[in-house]
Order: structure tokens, then sequence, then C-alpha cells
């Protein structure tokens, strides 16, 4: 099941503090439209394999990075509850709190993580947080193989590597204005999105074929390497980073700036809301889903790779059409759409018990479901984006993701309590229903977004 806005690289836009507003009431400092050449991005073709940043090096070897970054990182998303589940025999409860733990750092830490994107250089951030997740990822191997991995391990890992992540995606989302361009935003946006959306197509189904010939533990080694090659393509970048904002601030005066621009948005507020709520019942249901797919539906790691890798394929299609369809019927129509139809078929999982097919009928969902979630994406997040300056990038960022997130590890604590005492079909139920009630919040403003 897809998370709302997982590691999804933002346009941002230089301008005034000024938000945007409706264009019925267009203000000064509204952001500005999208560049004449933004349409040429609507399909694969254009959007991967032509555009002039094909020769910008240090971009390309940014995408190289991210692009196997992504790639390990799907297989670390099946391969380290897979650990727990078949390897160390964890129940509901034990899984609900390793997923969890992998998202805790975004609520507690987020905030701060934001302030530090802002005064500091990124890249350096994004270095040191990759080599603290690969040397995080490298223990569990290494464990399994003098027989002394324990779940308490993996819970530290998780931990960990949470924090890291917080850290690095908030430092990545602001970098990149500082890489390319403003007028090459759209094309580097678009580079990094299909092959993010790519990587976890085929990341699925060869975590499932590695787990079942390696073991879960000795399939995460594929995620450790591509921190390692993320480490060497950001040390390999040549130009020069601007430095921080330099404000010197207390810490909660930095924070309070991007708390008050998004809480003082109301689209943004809506939006967040919106996503939060998502996020908090598809983690509810995510937290056992994949205990129920081994326990009840009895399928094996490398059927789960399938399932998952048709809807990754979702993803790629979704993250193709997302502008030509929000081109066509607006914004605001596409928002309300997409979180719908993302948020449907978490309701009928559990029918694939009844199903003569169930393989195919859990592909089935979860390619409609994969695939809403970039449409919402891209156009929430390019819409958020540009009613910030450059200059508080990191604090509205980190604000609005400690906000979205944080419902995560909620969520997933929630669902193993549920699936503990409850069941894990009917956590499943709880779960969707929860994630359905992220429309209204849409309904109640953003539809309108034109």
């Amino acid at each position: 099941m897809p998370r709302r806005e997982r590691n999804v690289t933002t346009i941002s836009q230089v301008g005034d503090a000024s938000p945007p507003v409706e264009p019925s009431r267009p203000e000064p400092g509204q952001a500005a439209p999208p560049s004449p050449g933004a349409a040429q991005w609507t399909g694969l073709p254009g959007r991967l394999f032509t555009g002039r940043l094909w020769r910008h090096r240090d971009f390309v070897k940014l995408w190289t990075g991210q692009s196997l970054s992504q790639f390990g990182t799907a297989v670390t998303q099946l391969a380290l509850p897979t650990a727990a589940i078949l390897l160390l025999h964890a129940g509901a409860f034990q899984v609900g709190v390793l997923g969890a733990l992998q998202f805790l750092a975004f609520p507690m830490l987020g905030l701060v993580a934001g302030v530090w994107a802002d005064r500091l250089r990124r890249r350096p951030i994004m270095i040191l947080c990759d080599a603290v997740r690969l040397l995080a990822l490298g223990s569990i191997p290494l464990s399994w193989f003098l027989g002394a991995l324990t779940i308490w391990q993996l819970y530290a890992v998780a931990a960990v590597t949470g924090v890291a992540t917080v850290f690095f995606d908030v430092a990545y989302q602001s970098y990149l204005p500082a890489l390319v361009d403003r007028q090459d935003l759209l094309e580097a946006n678009s580079k990094l999105e299909v092959t993010r959306s790519l990587s976890q197509a085929v990341g699925p189904a060869l975590a499932g074929l590695m787990i079942q010939a390696l073991q879960a533990a000795n399939a995460i080694i594929a995620d450790s390497i591509s921190y390692l090659a993320s480490v060497a393509t950001l040390l390999w970048i040549h130009k020069p980073e601007p430095g921080g904002s330099g404000l010197r601030r207390s810490f909660i005066g930095e924070i309070w700036d991007g708390t008050r621009f998004v809480f003082g948005h109301r689209m943004i507020r809506l939006i967040a809301g919106s996503t939060a709520t998502y996020n908090l019942g598809a983690n509810t249901a995510m937290a056992v889903l994949i205990l129920w797919l081994y326990r009840e539906i009895h399928v094996s790691p490398a059927q789960v790779g399938v399932i998952f890798t048709i809807g990754s394929f979702g993803a790629v299609l979704g993250s193709i059409l997302a502008l030509p369809i929000a081109q066509w019927i607006g914004m605001g129509p596409t928002l309300a759409i997409s979180t719908f139809v993302a948020s449907v078929p978490t309701l009928l999982y559990p029918l694939a018990g009844a199903s003569a097919f169930p393989i195919g009928f859990l592909a089935a969902l979860s390619f409609i479901a994969f695939g809403a979630n970039p449409i919402y994406n891209v156009n929430q997040v390019s819409y958020r984006q540009a009613a910030a300056p450059i200059h508080v990038q990191g604090r509205l960022n980190a604000t609005v993701r400690t906000l979205i997130w944080g419902t995560i590890p909620i969520g997933m604590f929630v669902g193993g309590v549920l699936g503990s005492y409850i069941g894990l079909v009917p956590t499943i139920y709880v779960g969707s229903a929860i994630a359905t009630l992220s429309v209204p919040w849409i309904l109640a403003g953003p539809v309108r977004i034109n």
C-alpha cells in the first residue's frame, strides 16, 4: 500500500512570501505558472529520455545515486517485515511496532531537521545520513550470518534509519533548486519521479526473488549497497552549494516560521489534513497487511513481490498521467478524485480470501491504489511548494512532513494493537475506513483549485 508523499521530490519556486490564492482572487506574489516548455514533460519518453539535463553532469550524478537508493529502499520495504515475520516469527504487535519505529522520528525530529536544513548546506547532511543508513542496514545480514539477529536489533535499525531519513528527506527536497536552474526544475523532478516509480516497480519483484533465494536478512544487502552508491555520487558532485541562511535565531522562532506559514494558508492546511488522515488509515491497515498475506492467504515472498510490483507499475503510470489529468480537469478535481480512488481498493483487499485468483485480485487492486497516489502527490506537492520562498523551504517541508508523516507511526502502532486483539481482517477494514475520511478535507476547499 503506497504512502502519501514517500520521497517525492518537490518543485521549489523562487518568489516572495505571499502565499498563492485561488485563481478567482489573484494577488501579487502568487506562484509563477509552469514554464512554457512544461507540456513536453507529460509522457515517459519526454520526461526520461530527452531534455538538456542529460548534459548537466552533477544532476545526472544525483539522479543516478537516488535512483539506485530508491531501488534498494524498495527491497527493504518488503525484506524488513519479512525478516521479522519469517525469520524471527514476529506477531502483529511486533510488526506494527517495527513499522512505527521507521517513522517515529518524523513527529519527533521533523521540525528540527527543517531548521538545520535551512541553516546548513544540504549536501553534507545528505551524505552523512546515507552513510548512517548504509551501516545500520548492513548490520542486519552480518548479525544473521553470526546467528545473533533479534527483533530488538530490527527495532534499533528501524529507529536509526528513520532518524537519518528525516534529515535526508528534508535536506533533499531543498537541495535540488540549488543544483539546477529554476527553469529546469520541472524536467529534473519529472526524471526523478519516473525513475523512482520504475525502481519501486522492479524492486518488490526482485526483493521477493532475493528473499526466496537468500533469505530476508541477506536481501537487505541490496539496500545497504545502494546507499554506498548514493554517498559516492553525492561526493562526486562538483557544483558549489550556496551556504545556509546563516540565521541564528532560536530553534523555536525558526520552527514557528514554518508552522505559521502552513497553518496560515487554508489550502495547504486542508491538503495536509487530508494527507495525514490517509496516512493514518492506510498504515493502520498496512501494519498487518503483509502478515495477513503470509499467514491467511498463504502467499510466498515472491508472490508478494509480484503483487507490489504490479501495483508499482500503476504508480509509474500515475506519475506520467499526473500533469495531463490536472491540465484536463483541473488540479482541485484531480486531488479529490485521486484521493477517493486511492482509498477505496484497501476496503476490498480482504475479499481476496474468497477469490479464485487471489494474487491477480490483489495485484489489480494494488495497481489502482498505487496509481492514484502519484497523481495526488505530484499535484499537491507542486501547489504547496510554489507557495514559499526558497529560504523557508526546509522549514515548510519539515512542518508539512511532521504533520503528514507523523500519523504513520501512530497508524502502524494502532494497527499492530488492533491486529492482536480484533484480528487481521477487521484491522484492515478499520484502517481503510479511516483512509476514506481523507476525501472530505479536499472537498472542503482544495477541490476548487483551478
